[in-house]
């Protein structure tokens, strides 16, 4: 089992930033993928950015340029540092934590990220 605390949501004007935060606890040694998703109300969760043990990251098209996805490993933390916020990117943001060869994967709770001026 692995446990995910997200944290950093808020309200943030467009053109500002925002830092969320996820810090992972329990089965982590397995783990090989952190990523974070969102979700937007009537759509689909989707990938936002992901970081791979060997920290080969990909980020889905619309964020590439304004998001980077940094991790602590001595805390056991992984990033999502946001900036020139847009209001398309309102939605809740999910850490993923877990292991591509396996075929697993655990969930936090979710944060919302509102941008709106």
């Amino acid at each position: 089992q692995v446990q995910l605390v997200e944290s950093g949501g808020g309200l943030v004007q467009p053109g500002g930033s925002l830092r969320l935060s996820c810090a992972a606890s329990g089965s982590i040694f397995s783990v090989n993928i952190m990523g974070w998703y969102r979700q937007a109300p009537g759509k689909q969760r989707e990938l936002v950015a992901e970081i791979t043990s060997g920290d080969i990251t990909n980020y889905a098209d619309s964020v590439k340029g304004r998001f980077t996805i940094p991790r602590d490993n001595a805390k056991n933390t992984v990033y999502l540092q946001m900036a020139i916020l847009e209001p398309e990117d309102t939605a809740v943001y999910y850490c993923s934590a877990g292991n591509v060869g396996r075929g697993w994967r655990y969930w936090g709770q979710g944060t919302q990220v509102t941008v709106s001026s």
